[in-house]
């Protein structure tokens, strides 16, 4: 079973792999992530680790960790780890659309004849 490396997807959805790569424009390929939901931290990372998110009222900072995440919403557990890789600006918004995560082994884009990506390949 091959280990998902987080680095390694914002690197390819960047486009940092390519001898072509500029920095200001989106030349990185779309992302697929199947099996979302098997995902494993390792050490206390699952409950130690404190998401916060703030919801725009008084006393409304909300604190969520992983373990809770993984329940409810799998795949925002690994969106939440690629976005905070890339560019803080308006690139880094589009970029994080080229990302597709789903926490089973079905995916809606065969059609696009998706290639597999070994990452240690890369």
């Amino acid at each position: 079973m091959d280990t998902l490396s987080y680095k390694t997807v914002s690197l390819v959805l960047r486009g940092k792999n390519k001898p072509g790569f500029t920095p200001h424009v989106d030349c990185g390929d779309n992302v697929i992530i199947v099996n979302a939901d098997k995902i494993r931290l390792t050490g206390k990372k699952m409950t130690d680790r404190v998401y916060t998110r703030y919801t725009g009222y008084p006393g409304g900072q909300r604190f969520t960790t992983p373990r809770e995440i993984l329940a409810k919403r799998p795949a925002e557990l690994i969106r939440r780890s690629v976005k905070g890789m890339l560019p803080k600006t308006r690139l880094g918004d589009k970029l994080i659309n080229n990302l597709y995560v789903y926490a089973g082994p079905e995916h809606p884009h065969q059609a696009q004849n998706p290639k597999t990506i070994k990452f240690n390949e890369i």
